[in-house]
């Protein structure tokens, strides 16, 4: 990999997520060699994924280089690569551009959609993780009323336009909203030869309430949100089969849909090496201790979503979120570098900052430790909070502006079909 050889320890870090890139930003300007490893050149913001399936923003808008990131600390390396094989063994990676030693290695390769088994739902379903899944879930909403103008059997037109998000998290809901105001306000202007109102947007939830994890006021707030946006909510109903043109469930509903988006779940991303019943527990997560050491290392650790830290509050471990990932990230900065010098490292503790989410235009939920609030003022704290954490001063002015234009025009500009996604499946 031509990365020099130092007197200095050399931490790897594997993935360029929330975690990875804070432990980075963490380490620094330290005596430490880090080298940073990633499938892709960049960082993504995935909360705002939705916003680029559904055309409100550009990718390079939640997306920002990860050696722009890192280009000021010395002793950094980053090359763009996808781990193969850990070998706890001889302290080595093998990746698919050449085998790398390391003295430390932080695991931080997040996580990916759990289809729980299901292979016919992974085959005929969209997932909505990374940038590259987004554009393709774009180019087919898109590329379905294009089809729908074409055809004139009416069953299948309703099909082309019936949209299915399983799911009913902070992604289902949120891609649910942004679909709707895309009914609403957009698609009578585009399609005026065609009967929009005839389009579906279907949520089904195998609980018994959306955003299971927020307060109840959220979850039954959200709902009604959605339910005015004209989004049909299915609560406890289990998504069974997709076989790319029938949704069928544990009950006697079926929907008949060119479009299924499977937000119901997620797992870690465990690489080989690690990935053995000794070190991976519910949700193909690592488990970790209270410094986010792996089960039987001293030099191997693990933080984000990938990590699965245990305690009486988080009997499952922490959610798969940006905050508990940024924390694990920040402290295990501090924590490598004690454990190096032989100093006591400190038991990572979550701050739980709250959580929030929002259902469209100045509609939205928050709940923080001592305050939950919805509606238009939650929607303003959404949007600061997801400006802030945004990475570059571009990125954040690019999607103010975005954001203001569409909010002045109901509108959002970036409908195109930059490649065509059913072309792809053919070919």
């Amino acid at each position: 990999m031509n990365i020099p050889r130092t007197s200095f320890p050399r931490i790897v870090i594997i993935g360029g997520g929330f975690a990875g890139i804070a432990l980075a930003k963490k380490l620094s300007k330290q005596e430490v060699q880090v080298v940073l490893l990633d499938k892709h050149n960049y960082h993504t913001f995935q909360p705002l994924l939705y916003q680029v399936s559904t055309g409100g923003l550009e990718p390079d808008s939640i997306a920002y280089p990860i050696r722009k990131v890192l280009k000021d600390f010395p002793n950094f390396y980053f090359r763009l690569a996808e781990v193969q094989e850990i070998n706890t063994n001889k302290n080595k990676l093998k990746t698919n551009i050449g085998d790398l030693k390391f003295d430390y290695l932080v695991v931080a390769s997040g996580s990916t959609t759990n289809f729980f088994g299901n292979k016919e739902v992974e085959k005929h379903s969209m997932a909505m993780k990374t940038v590259p899944q987004s554009l393709n879930l774009r180019s087919l909403i898109l590329e379905n009323f294009e089809e729908a103008l074409l055809t004139s059997d009416l069953n299948e037109r309703n099909a082309l336009m019936n949209f299915v998000i399983v799911g009913g998290g902070p992604t289902g809901v949120e891609l649910a909203g942004a679909l709707a105001e895309i009914k609403k306000g957009i698609l009578p202007k585009d399609y005026p030869d065609l009967d929009t109102r005839l389009a579906q947007i279907h949520i089904i939830q195998s609980s018994g309430c959306i955003l299971k994890g927020m307060s109840e006021k959220a979850s039954a707030k959200a709902e009604d949100f959605l339910e005015k946006l004209g989004v049909n909510v299915w609560k406890n109903v289990r998504v069974t089969n997709y076989d790319g043109k029938t949704v069928t469930t544990n009950s006697d509903l079926t929907f008949e849909t060119a479009t299924v988006v499977w937000a119901a779940g997620v797992k870690g991303a465990t690489i080989k090496g690690l990935d053995t019943q000794e070190f991976v527990t519910r949700g193909n997560r690592i488990l970790v201790n209270e410094f986010n050491q792996v089960k039987g290392f001293k030099h191997i650790f693990a933080i984000g979503d990938i990590a699965c830290l245990v305690s009486d509050e988080f009997p499952h471990g922490f959610p798969m979120m940006a905050q508990p990932a940024i924390q694990q990230g920040d402290q295990l900065g501090d924590n490598i570098l004690n454990f190096i010098e032989e100093k006591p490292m400190t038991p990572f503790k979550y701050k739980d900052k709250g959580a929030m989410a929002t259902i469209g235009r100045n509609k939205a939920v928050v709940d923080l430790k001592n305050f939950k609030f919805q509606g238009v003022f939650a929607w303003y704290v959404w949007m600061f909070v997801h400006l802030f954490f945004l990475i570059g001063f571009r990125n954040r002015m690019v999607v103010f502006v975005n954001w203001v234009y569409n909010y002045i025009r109901f509108d959002r500009e970036a409908r195109l079909i930059i490649r065509p996604f059913k072309n792809k499946i053919k070919e």
